[in-house]
């Protein structure tokens, strides 16, 4: 990578769907299939219970200011940690373990939509009723819905907050843009892996007023003796509330980041799988990467039901091999990374859909979305019909399962150690290709055999590439120059 970039060592964690091994991702000499490895799917599908949770670490940091991060000539580190090698999961069998998660995942989707659907017609801050909290004299207004769910799809990363740096885990997200960590006094905290930040021992720590700019680029803010309260709340009826301030971010074993607008949280509610708060990834002007001037980001999302690890960089070039798209943005939300797609393809052949069904409008409503959290690849209706009715017609041979939740094709591959399926594909507008792996689309479901095919129909006009399809693949966002890249295994 670049020697100039900011670069985080990262392990994804398995908040989203499992990976699955594919025996191999080359296509066959037609270029019309791709073979599977079943029984090495099965065999992480039975691992993935047995891991033990890693013991907490801290690492000294030296520091910088925000200033200079514009121009960085050091490298920045930071560690991502998979959700398994973290927090042991509860469930019994691998069966439930997928259920939850595709509840998890089918939340999050709402939110995303109810968020779009917002912002596309319009609704003020004073339109929302307000949200009944401990913290404030004045009530907070419900805000337009944050990018991500409880517990879907999102990565954790271990960060310092504060100076001397506190250590907590913190969830990742592209979907969102507030950065926010819980804080002390809590007036309803969730569980968390670490201990809760305390304000009063960090030297940095520094509220902002309501005339500040990073308190005028909330959704939704209020004031409090002259200084700026937050509010994020979230689809699945999480929330977090408290005082917006600048803080010191540390990225573990590299360098601390002064001068970071981020919530201090002392109201929150929700289930994020031990992680203090969030960071964001999205594209508004309060997420990291905007704060630290990033011209550009990638991140590689690898096996999801391992500790493998993979990096975040900021401010890298592209790969020179990256298969690139248009990077579209929305007038009305500038959170999301929307992808100039053209169509979809099953071995080779280019599916029969409308070319508007992909296409972002004026009015900013439909598109596609290239998200970290979201883990089922969404599409409407037309589309998923189409790529579902050929990749069926692809497998004739393959034994038939019932559905699984938003699974509606699945297979019963209990007797095979691997199978030949159909390749499929994604058409961008400029005219550039992405393969997808076997393991990106036909994945497992339980440990005795049923696989489904990973996509799903949605009634919104938003489109959602996922992180299954994703996996094994560096995504690159490149801010500058309105690209997306999309680089198959380069973790």
């Amino acid at each position: 990578m670049a020697e100039n970039g900011i670069r985080i060592l990262c392990i994804f964690f398995a908040l989203a769907i499992p990976s699955v091994l594919s025996r191999s991702l080359l296509p066959t000499s037609t270029g019309e299939t791709l073979e599977l490895d079943v029984s090495a799917s099965i065999q992480k599908t039975l691992d993935v219970l047995s891991y033990t949770p890693r013991p907490l670490q801290s690492q000294m940091a030296s520091s910088f200011d925000l200033s200079s991060v514009s121009s960085p000539s050091s490298l920045l580190s930071l560690q991502l940690h998979s959700r398994v090698s973290v927090h042991k999961s509860s469930h019994k069998d691998y069966e439930s373990v997928m259920l939850d998660r595709l509840a998890r995942d089918s939340a999050r989707v709402e939110s995303l939509q109810s968020r779009l659907d917002l912002a596309v017609n319009g609704v003020k801050k004073a339109d929302l009723k307000p949200l009944e909290t401990e913290l404030a004299a004045e009530d907070l207004e419900v805000p337009v819905i944050s990018g991500t769910s409880q517990g879907s799809g999102e990565y954790f990363c271990r960060i310092g907050v504060g100076r001397p740096a506190s250590q907590v885990y913190m969830v990742l997200d592209t979907g969102s843009d507030v950065n926010w960590v819980q804080c002390a006094p809590c007036g309803d905290c969730y569980q968390q892996a670490d201990p809760i930040f305390e304000p009063a021992s960090s030297s940095s720590y520094s509220p902002l007023t309501c005339d500040a700019h990073q308190c005028k680029s909330l959704d939704v803010s209020e004031c409090r003796n002259g200084t700026c309260l937050y509010e994020v709340s979230y689809g699945d009826g999480s929330y977090t509330v408290g005082d917006f301030v600048t803080e010191t971010v540390t990225l573990e074993g590299s360098t601390a980041v002064q001068n970071i607008a981020i919530g201090c949280g002392h109201n929150n509610e929700g289930l994020f799988v031990g992680a203090a708060g969030l960071i964001g990834l999205g594209g508004g002007a309060l997420s990291f990467p905007s704060q630290i001037n990033a011209t550009s980001y990638s991140y590689c999302l690898v096996d999801r039901d391992s500790d493998a690890a993979s990096t975040l960089d900021f401010n890298s070039p592209m790969p020179h091999d990256a298969i690139t798209a248009p990077l579209l943005r929305s007038s009305k939300l500038d959170t999301f990374y929307y992808v100039g797609l053209r169509g979809l393809s099953v071995a080779g052949q280019l599916l029969h859909i409308q070319s508007s069904t992909f296409q972002l409008t004026r009015d900013g409503n439909a598109g596609v979305i290239v998200d970290s959290g979201t883990a089922v690849t969404r599409l409407q209706a037309e589309a998923y019909n189409a790529l579902r009715d050929a990749f069926v017609k692809g497998t004739k041979e393959l034994p038939s399962a019932n559905g699984v939740a938003l699974f509606d094709t699945c297979y019963d591959l209990s007797k095979k150690k691997s199978v030949e399926v159909p390749t499929v594909s994604f058409h961008f507008s400029n005219g550039q290709k992405l393969d997808l792996p076997a393991k990106n689309y036909l994945i497992p479901v339980d440990s005795s055999g049923t696989f489904c095919f990973a996509f799903a129909p949605t009634s919104s006009a938003l489109s959602i590439i996922g992180n299954v399809q994703q996996q094994g693949t560096r995504v690159s966002y490149d801010l500058e120059n309105s690209l997306i890249g999309f680089s198959p295994n380069k973790c």
